[in-house]
């Protein structure tokens, strides 16, 4: 195989489109929640809790889905705790695990912002595309995010 060869691979146009694409996406969408004090991440780790049974989730299992260190997603329940959005809570049948749970004020928080989201999302990535297209693309990235993150599937399907 040439060197030319090799560099026209179109694994290198899917890998580079697909990292280019979140890159962008996430570029268009930063205003969106900076504008309402937040971080991605913020957002994200709220969205979940509030997609998630009870709206809590295991500290392990918000790591995995925010792609989190233990430390990391522990500095982020921390953070999100202080602003009264969170709250931990112990597991009464294994004192060693903890759960992050969403608040009233995180709900309402969420309720502030995610109309905001919601339009900014339907402009950058959800009205671009038919629905065929659509429904291709969730099936698709279920399918990487299985095979390359399987911990993040605990729950997941719905966010």
């Amino acid at each position: 195989m040439s060197v030319n060869a090799m560099f026209d691979d179109p694994r290198l146009t899917i890998s580079g489109l697909l990292f280019e694409s979140s890159s962008g996406l996430v570029a268009r969408l930063e205003p969106t929640w900076k504008a309402h004090g937040m971080s991605g991440l913020d957002l994200n780790a709220l969205m979940r809790l509030s997609r998630s049974p009870d709206q809590r989730l295991r500290m392990s299992d918000l790591a995995a889905q925010t792609a989190l260190s233990t430390s990391g997603v522990t500095r982020l329940v921390d953070r999100l705790a202080a602003a009264g959005l969170v709250e931990r809570k112990l597991d009464p049948g294994d004192r060693r695990s903890a759960y992050a749970a969403l608040t009233d004020a995180g709900v309402r928080r969420l309720e502030e912002v995610l109309p905001d989201y919601l339009a900014a999302l339907e402009r950058w990535l959800t009205g671009l595309l038919t629905p065929d297209q659509l429904e291709g693309l969730v099936v698709g990235l279920r399918v990487i995010r299985d095979a390359t993150n399987p911990a993040a599937t605990v729950i997941a399907d719905q966010g």
